[in-house]
């Protein structure tokens, strides 16, 4: 999936799939990373986040049929509350998420918001599957979440220690490029998983 593709492709998909794949995309929040103590600490007392960027999403829908999904989406975070808004490639919205640590809220067009104790269980019962909403608030930081083991490579050609590719619950996370120094932002970073069969492929742009 090339990105210099969104704007044809995207308005040949239809609307629903851009809001189901899209909202499950990038919904991974809430756990703290596995870093040294000084990283941990800078993360914890950062309370506010916000980024915009371009998705491309390839995923089985719940009949076993491929799909692909390409939109925009904005990120604020707020202490342990993250809210996403999903647009499509004309900027019209597709989906708001909000979650927290106590609720997760889906809303989509012309229907009514959603509820569920958490964001994975709200994305299964509404969408029929979920992503590991443990781990993408951390992996764009860039760390991996504490609370499964990880394998993390770091980038040879860096000398601050970051990630070039973290293995964790079954996901690996490709960082592709990054801010030019002395910023150290993640730019474009691919996930993807075996089972069930998920590709994403995210361009931050701020």
């Amino acid at each position: 999936m090339a990105f210099d593709l969104f704007a044809g492709a995207a308005l040949r998909r239809g609307a629903l799939g851009i809001a189901a794949a899209a909202a499950l995309i990038m919904l991974g929040c809430a756990v703290q990373p596995r870093v040294p103590t000084t990283a941990r600490t800078s993360f914890a007392t950062q309370t506010s986040r916000a980024y915009h960027g371009r998705f491309a999403v390839q995923y089985n829908d719940q009949n076993g049929v491929q799909r692909n999904a390409y939109g925009n989406f904005d990120w604020q975070e707020t202490g342990d509350t993250v809210t996403l808004q999903l647009r499509n490639p004309l900027g019209q919205t597709m989906a708001i998420v909000t979650s927290s640590p106590s609720l997760a809220t889906l809303e989509l067009p012309n229907r009514q918001p959603v509820n569920a104790d958490n964001v994975s269980e709200l994305m299964q019962d509404t969408l029929g599957f979920a992503l590991p909403v443990e781990g993408l608030r951390y992996w764009l930081q860039p760390s991996a979440a504490p609370s499964s083991r990880a394998q993390t490579t770091l980038d040879p050609e860096a000398n601050n220690g970051r990630p070039k590719e973290i293995k964790q619950d079954g996901w690996t996370i490709d960082y592709l490029a990054y801010a030019d120094a002395p910023a150290a932002d993640v730019k474009r970073v691919n996930l993807s998983r075996n089972e069930p069969p998920l590709d994403i492929k995210l361009v931050l742009d701020q």
